[in-house]
């Protein structure tokens, strides 16, 4: 028989010679349980713990993985869970705590411990140990497919109808089921610590989760996140509006539960600032997809001769080319202008009326098929071969020809992609774009709290792009962006790019004044690597003015306009930005770094 023996603490050890199974455990009640807080995010109140049971300290036992492992091997899983659950529940009534217990038992243990006690003998239970049915709440923890659901929802029936809930555990775990939330209908569902770890550095965790919150505020779920550790994950998933959160920062699990949270989590639950949320390096119109330039256009055999071309051509003047197709595959193109350009040359009706149209025909022209997406169309635009953008290509399906299109109709849409791209993150900087620009203000403004909006602007960037060329410039403006994101907070402060030299900087710092100072400061000495030593040795550059003379320019510089934005005072991001980009033209005008414009004066 196995010696064991309590501590003072509650906590079981065993004999050194002992043998450990988990048969043991169960027998001696040798599971001790740990409670972690679950914390209302709103005004911090610690309003529910987890209960997590540990084994004999100092054994191969301890931990949970290693116990489930044992009772898997032991064909003791689902006596092991209900034991956790009642040693939980036991303990959780001694200390007397107000506020629910969480605690966790897969679908089959639930089904198998109501087969046991019945729901009259249940509450009789906890009756007799003083804990109230309203004050539980079971977890399911699949991590299998559940074998039988009609009985596990016979199952929660009867728990609701006693008063406990239920809560879905470790959702987006890769186990937890959409289909499980949708039938079992839980109360409350703890979304997996995989979407709080660095959530502030990852945008795609920052659209899963809003996207499951608005799924849960659909179907009425509670949602708690799992797995907070740091104050900035924190304050990300409280901005998202999430209204429980369970992790490290709030508490490690202990014997002893948490009556209030600590002093970390307190100032940054009472911080008003906003958190800067990432943005996802998306790509706008992935599903873009080559087809949708699709012309339908008639194709001709390769024995087709000159003439026959020419009237068809004549026949429709809206007929950019015609495919030249062999057993439905196309072989090669004619282009309307280069044809004509051919068949408008003396006696060539006479020479080649009658020849096949192969003879002056584009035979390995430009083939792409229906699928063809965005990344690829971009590449072929900037290939070498730029024949296709006068003479069109030819849109293939499993390498069946379908039809035609234009080189510029290709420009025009890798154009326009780019271009709403760009609305989202300037690809040269890669900084936030104006559509995250304007979410991040709209999101300060809803909170009513004060922040300051800046718009950065360059002088003289003009000349010393055109006298340098555009590769020299956008290095200009990439400094520009280190020097911003270098300066600013990212916790606090966001920066974006609106486009060519334009940027915008909304600060919640306090010390924003001192750090735009700074800003200028850093980029006009730095700005000045970028001119040659003869400019470094004249002060500046010859260049032309926008009236086309030449003249002097002195060393490109920052300016920034600045608009402090109280609570209240405007309701539209587009106010903000009008009123700073304001404030920038004025600090241009007067030269100067730095421009505050506040309650309209500066």
């Amino acid at each position: 028989m196995t010696a064991l023996r309590a501590t003072p603490a509650g906590h079981w050890h065993a004999a050194a010679d002992a043998p450990w199974t988990l048969a043991r455990v169960l027998a001696d009640n040798a599971l001790h349980p740990v409670f972690q807080p679950i914390v209302r995010l709103a005004d911090g109140a610690v309003t529910a713990h987890e209960c997590l049971i540990r084994g004999p300290e100092g054994t191969a036992l301890h931990m949970p993985d290693a116990m489930f492992a044992a009772a898997r091997a032991e064909g003791l899983l689902i006596d092991l869970e209900i034991a956790c659950v009642r040693a939980g529940i036991l303990a959780w009534s001694r200390q007397a705590m107000k506020g629910k217990l969480f605690v966790n038992i897969s679908g089959a243990a639930l089904v198998e411990a109501l087969a046991r006690h019945d729901t009259p003998d249940l509450l009789r239970i906890l009756r007799s140990i003083r804990v109230s049915p309203e004050s539980l709440v079971f977890e399911l923890t699949e991590h299998d497919r559940v074998a039988d659901m009609p009985a596990l929802l016979d199952a929660v029936a009867r728990l609701r109808a006693c008063g406990v809930q239920i809560a879905l555990d470790d959702f987006g775990d890769g186990c937890s089921s959409l289909r499980l939330w949708t039938e079992v209908k839980p109360n409350i569902v703890k979304i997996d610590k995989f979407f709080a770890r660095d959530i502030g550095d990852h945008g795609e965790k920052v659209q899963m989760l809003d996207a499951l919150l608005r799924l849960a505020a659909s179907l009425g779920t509670v949602v708690i996140v799992e797995g907070i550790e740091t104050d900035t994950e924190l304050r990300v998933i409280r901005d998202l509006g999430v209204a429980y959160g369970q992790g490290y920062f709030f508490g490690r699990p202990a014997p002893r539960v948490v009556r209030a949270i600590g002093a970390d989590v307190r100032r940054e639950l009472d911080s008003t600032e906003i958190a800067v949320l990432p943005e996802v390096a998306r790509a706008v119109h992935s599903d873009f997809r080559v087809e949708r330039m699709l012309m339908r256009a008639p194709a001709v055999p390769p024995d087709t001769p000159h003439q026959v071309v020419a009237e068809m051509f004549q026949a429709d003047e809206s007929l950019h080319s015609i495919a030249i197709v062999e057993d439905g595959a196309p072989v090669g193109l004619l282009n309307r202008e280069r044809f004509f350009d051919q068949y408008a040359k003396p006696y060539f009706k006479e020479l080649y009326g009658r020849k096949p149209c192969t003879l002056f025909a584009h035979m390995s022209p430009l083939t792409l098929d229906r699928y063809t997406g965005i990344d690829t169309l971009t590449q072929v635009l900037t290939s070498e071969d730029q024949r296709y953008l006068t003479e069109g290509f030819i849109i293939t399906e499993g390498g069946k020809y379908l039809g035609v299109s234009t080189g510029e109709q290709l420009v025009r849409a890798v154009t326009e992609i780019r271009i709403e791209a760009a609305r989202h993150a300037n690809p040269l900087t890669f900084l936030p774009g104006n559509i995250p620009i304007s979410q991040h203000i709209a999101r300060l403004l809803a909170s009513g709290n004060d922040f300051v909006a800046c718009y950065g602007d360059l002088n003289h960037f003009k000349p010393f792009n055109d006298h340098y060329g555009y590769w020299q410039g956008d290095e200009m403006i990439r400094l520009v962006a280190s020097v911003f994101v270098a300066h600013c907070d990212a916790r606090r402060d966001f920066v974006g790019h609106v486009g060519g030299d334009d940027f915008v900087v909304v600060f919640q710092s306090q010390d924003w004044a001192e750090r735009c100072a700074d800003i200028i400061e850093d980029f006009n000495t730095k700005a000045r690597s970028l001119f040659d030593a003869d400019a470094l040795a004249r002060g500046g550059i010859e260049a032309e003015d926008r009236d086309g003379m030449m003249r002097f320019f002195g060393f490109t510089s920052l300016s920034i306009g600045a608009v402090r934005v109280r609570g209240g005072q405007y309701s539209q991001p587009e106010q903000v930005a009008s009123a700073a980009a304001l404030a920038k033209h004025k600090a241009k005008l007067a030269t100067r770094g730095l421009y505050l414009e506040e309650d309209g004066a500066p």
